[in-house]
């Protein structure tokens, strides 16, 4: 058999996204594409904004010399600085470029530092319900991951989480806006996280970093501001990509940044910059570098999400779904009406709507809704949900 059994149980494990692709694959070909509501990938359907373009004609019509060529493989040291000093301003912490690394998107910069911090057998604590990639990429580097389950509001559970730390625990995942829930942890979540991992630190005598997963965190709604994992938690890592706030999810751009009071802090950021190149990126894209150096304050139009999350959040509950309000990023996490998600998500696909069943995030029961999609489509998969919730006794 050519493919590792490793593989192929995280391809049966993980693939809810894949099977949902294929499945709308058939129905569009079987229907027509306008028929079907695709509400399963976050996929932004927003072009990136004007000021992307204006960077853009600007570096193709006065090319930089040798701004295709390797740099180093930190990045180059303008784009850092520009990054370093946006998160300066948002965190209050004086972050510079030496504690910035440029990577291959968020993906990439979630791997070289599990790549640089894991020993085989070191376990990685990831908070359901999470991004399914989570525990792919501590496998990939000889780590293991242990789940905690949430509360039932999505948020950590502190003392399921304490009793999960022992002396193996090397890093804590958080993922705040969370993909799939929408939710965004407080202030005093983070915090309480913080003091925690120093408590347990000191009790077990190890370091265990914090690591902050934030490709969503300038999509976030009703009034609420970032939360830094900086401001909290010396040894703490935040990761993360320009493909939700300017769009770009195709471009792979975006960056590791690592606390300038966390520990062995020069000897880990070498460990970072080996590791991007070893792992094969080698550097993140060049000419992406260059667009996104003057782009650190640009962010597409988050009250257009937020008007997406009050329509479906309000016809929803008004159907009877029981919904967590999200408050960022453009996903939703209802309950669904029965125990079995999976039966309820192909309910749904018989009524041409396509969602992800919750155990693809491991978090059986639930639903996960993209709502980065058009009016159109969005507006079209009202009539099946509400034919979803009159079939199984929700329907007010």
């Amino acid at each position: 058999m050519a493919m590792s059994e490793n593989v192929r149980q995280q391809m049966v494990e993980g693939s809810w996204i894949r099977r949902m692709f294929e499945e709308g694959a058939s129905l569009k070909a079987l229907h027509g594409a306008d028929r079907i509501c695709d509400l399963s990938l976050g996929n932004p359907l927003v072009e990136p904004p004007h000021e992307f373009y204006t960077e853009l004609r600007r570096l193709a019509e006065h090319p930089i010399p040798g701004m295709h060529r390797y740099m180093a493989n930190a990045g180059y040291e303008e784009t850092r600085a520009a990054v370093a000093q946006e998160l300066q301003r948002e965190t209050g912490v004086s972050v510079t470029s030496r504690d910035v690394l440029m990577t291959c998107g968020a993906s990439g910069a979630m791997n070289v530092v599990l790549k640089a911090l894991l020993n085989p057998g070191e376990e990685v604590i990831i908070l359901a319900p999470y991004f399914v990639e989570f525990l792919g990429y501590v496998d990939n580097h000889g780590g293991k991951p242990r789940v905690v389950r949430c509360e039932r509001d999505f948020l950590p559970d502190m003392e399921q989480l304490e009793a999960a730390i022992g002396p193996q625990t090397k890093a804590v995942v958080v993922n705040s806006p969370n993909n799939p829930t929408g939710i965004v942890y407080p202030e005093g979540t983070i915090r309480a996280i913080g003091d925690l991992l120093a408590r347990k630190e000191s009790e077990l005598g190890r370091q265990i970093y914090l690591i902050s997963d934030e490709p969503y965190r300038r999509i976030l709604f009703d009034g609420l501001l970032p939360v830094s994992v900086f401001q909290h938690y010396h040894n703490s890592i935040v990761v993360t990509s320009h493909s939700k706030d300017l769009a770009l999810p195709g471009e792979r751009i975006g960056y590791a940044a690592l606390n300038p009071e966390s520990d062995e802090h020069d000897d880990l950021m070498a460990g970072f910059i080996h590791c991007n190149r070893v792992l094969g990126f080698v550097n993140a894209p060049a000419m992406m570098q260059h667009l996104v150096r003057n782009l650190q304050h640009v962010t597409v139009s988050v009250s257009d999400y937020e008007r997406k999350r009050d329509l479906l959040y309000g016809e929803l509950t008004g159907m009877g779904y029981h919904v967590v309000r999200p408050q960022g990023a453009f996903y939703m996490f209802p309950k669904a009406p029965t125990e079995d998600d999976v039966e309820f998500v192909r309910e749904l696909l018989s009524l041409l709507i396509l969602v992800v069943p919750g155990r693809g995030f491991g978090a059986p029961g639930y639903f996960r809704i993209s709502y980065c999609v058009n009016d159109r489509t969005l507006e079209a998969s009202l009539e099946g949900f509400r034919k979803a919730a009159v079939s199984y006794g929700l329907a007010r």
